[in-house]
């Protein structure tokens, strides 16, 4: 398994906008979906966005209409634009890609929205 490189978390304040960036080293024709999740302190994983190999997305509810996921294919990375931040995003960010019969984690990245 190769492991994607994440990158792009940090500190906003509340209404502010970060974008996550989630590069993974397999062609793009092996990969079947890419997205995130994300936990916060004392919470359990959730399923943040998604993107299909034909560019079909999926949102948490809490986040339509803020994130917005994308991928470029020719850099095989995937974003996660998100804008109107709350102080309840706050969570470590997870990227993950899935090929056909694995999925490979990021190492997470930190995102902090400050009320």
């Amino acid at each position: 398994q190769v492991q994607p490189v994440e990158s792009g978390g940090g500190l906003v304040q509340a209404g502010g906008s970060l974008r996550l960036s989630c590069a993974a080293s397999e062609s793009v024709f092996r990969i079947n979906a890419m997205g995130w999740y994300r936990q916060g302190a004392g919470k359990q994983r959730e399923l943040v966005a998604t993107i299909t190999s034909d560019g079909s997305t999926n949102y948490l509810d809490s986040v339509k209409g803020r994130f917005t996921i994308s991928k470029d294919n020719g850099k095989n990375t995937a974003y996660l634009q998100m804008n109107s931040l709350k102080p309840e995003d706050t969570a470590v960010y997870y990227c993950y890609y899935d090929l056909r019969f694995t999925r490979n984690w990021g190492q997470g990245t930190q995102v902090t929205v400050s009320s």
